[in-house]
């Protein structure tokens, strides 16, 4: 399983771009890759994107970054060798449609991702439910947002301004705590699963 975070200059795959892109391989977690980019020509951003992931806009618009094409590239051959490459993560279909979009730009014909993906708020719903728990509801839906499930798993908030790796990272944590009821990575080892 390969869980991945990206940060985006907007919320929307075919007028913003990719600026980085954080991943690791669960099977094994010191596999991990960690990629920045300039935005592809033409592509437009988000003030608010911007504040949320730390780039400024020269930032994403800096020359001497590798484009978003090579950054694409470069993540589909770094999963070349992971037997499943199934891709997770919080809210992970917006990292896998900009994966695929710049994928699709940058000319790679040959996408190797399913559209089946592994959410973690998908697993943090159904670990509470099956603990008798209520997920919280906030304005109608669920407000099991990246950061109620890092508490619920006994992790601090993820740092701000979010980095892609950060959040792969956060993302494989509370996946292996959720999922096995076993802690993952040495950096979360010193919080204590709850429900243990």
């Amino acid at each position: 399983m390969i869980v991945v975070d990206v940060e985006a200059s907007g919320t929307d795959y075919a007028k913003h771009s990719i600026v980085s892109v954080g991943a690791l391989d669960l099977a094994n977690p010191t596999n991990r890759i960690y990629e920045e980019c300039r935005i592809w020509d033409g592509a437009g951003y988000m003030p608010e994107a911007l504040k949320v992931c730390g780039f400024t806009v020269e930032e994403i618009n800096d020359p001497k970054k590798q484009p978003e094409s090579d950054l694409v590239h470069r993540f589909i051959e770094w999963s070349d060798n992971i037997a499943d490459r199934t891709l997770a993560g919080q809210n992970v279909s917006f990292d896998r449609d900009y994966l695929k979009h710049a994928a699709a730009r940058a000319g790679h014909t040959d996408w190797p991702f399913a559209y089946r993906t592994i959410d973690v708020h998908s697993l943090a719903w159904m670990h509470m439910v099956k603990r008798g728990l209520t997920p919280p509801i906030r304005n109608y839906r669920s407000a099991l947002d990246l950061d109620a499930v890092l508490n619920y798993c006994g992790i601090p908030e993820e740092p701000m301004p979010h980095n892609a790796m950060t959040g792969a990272l956060s993302h494989a944590e509370v996946i292996a705590r959720l999922l096995y009821g076993r802690k993952l990575l040495p950096e979360f080892d010193q919080y204590e699963i709850p429900w243990k």
